[in-house]
Order: C-alpha cells, then structure tokens, then sequence
C-alpha cells in the first residue's frame, strides 16, 4: 500500500474489494484464517433498497436511474483485550456475503490491520484485477472495425435533379 494513501482512500479500496469479492471467496478466507476472532452482530445482517443516481454526461447535473437491493452488516470483533467494529454494504440479498465482508472491516480497524490487507484485500485486489483484465480482453475481441469509402464528390450531383 502507498504511505501516502489517505484513511478514507484505505477505506474505499477495502470496502470496493470485499464487496465485489464473492461470497465463496470471502467464506474460503474466514475459514481458513488461523485464529478468528470472536464476532458479535451489532446489527444483523438487513436487505434494503438505494437510490442510484447518475450524472448527466458523467459530470453534469445529477438525476435519478434507479433503485438498487442493498445489504448491509455490523458486527464487532473481539481478540485478546481489543475490539474493533466494522459495516459491509454489498449488492444484491446475500446475508452471508455482507456478515463477511462485515466481519473482515472489523478486522482491518483492529491489530489484525497489516495481515487483513495483504491476506485478503491484496488477494481480492490481485484477483479481481485478473478477471476484468480477462473480460476487458473478451470484450475486445468482439470489436468490429468499420471502415466506409467516403464519396469522391461530396457535394449534390448535378444529373441528380
């Protein structure tokens, strides 16, 4: 991580990567950590509805797209005489998946700060990288290139009349 890197930059790359991780990802990481904390719900995992907006011509006036299904979590973790509290907001229903990526922040504000960034947020990062390099590339082999002769007289014909 650069040093210059600011808290709320830290935070936004941490929430983008777990949030867009799967929840299987997620899961294979929580089970594999070797000394979890103990985890209590602050606040249950809760399904609700955002409102997305948009910007005209992506920097204009902002305007109303949408709705989207948003879960939401917090849950507080509890090691060796410290705890730590951390929210997960992800897309879509999946309790699992948001308690996680919950349980995972929480982490990152605790002592566990330094391994949580290079166990999981570095792996997330590296592979979500890979698959939209690997979709980028997809997408690109699908582009047709249109090539059209422009007309020698550009002009009205004359005969045309």
């Amino acid at each position: 991580m650069n040093t210059t890197e600011t808290l709320q930059e830290r935070r936004r790359r941490s929430a983008r990567a777990l949030s867009r991780a799967s929840r299987a990802e997620l899961a294979d990481l929580w089970q594999s950590w070797p000394d979890p904390p103990e985890v209590e719900h602050l606040r249950a995992p809760e399904t609700g509805l955002v409102m997305v907006q948009g910007r005209v011509g992506g920097g204009g006036d902002r305007f109303n797209l949408g709705e989207a299904t948003v879960t939401r979590a917090t849950v507080r973790v509890r090691e060796t005489g410290s705890e730590a509290v951390g929210t997960a907001y992800v897309l879509g229903t999946d309790h699992e998946h948001a308690e996680l990526a919950a349980i995972f922040d929480a982490m990152l504000n605790s002592s566990m700060h330094d391994t949580v960034l290079r166990d999981v947020i570095a792996a997330l990062e590296h592979r979500q990288l890979a698959h939209d390099a690997e979709h980028y590339a997809q997408g690109r082999s699908t582009v047709v290139e249109f090539f059209t002769a422009a007309r020698e007289n550009s002009g009205a014909d004359e005969d045309d009349e």
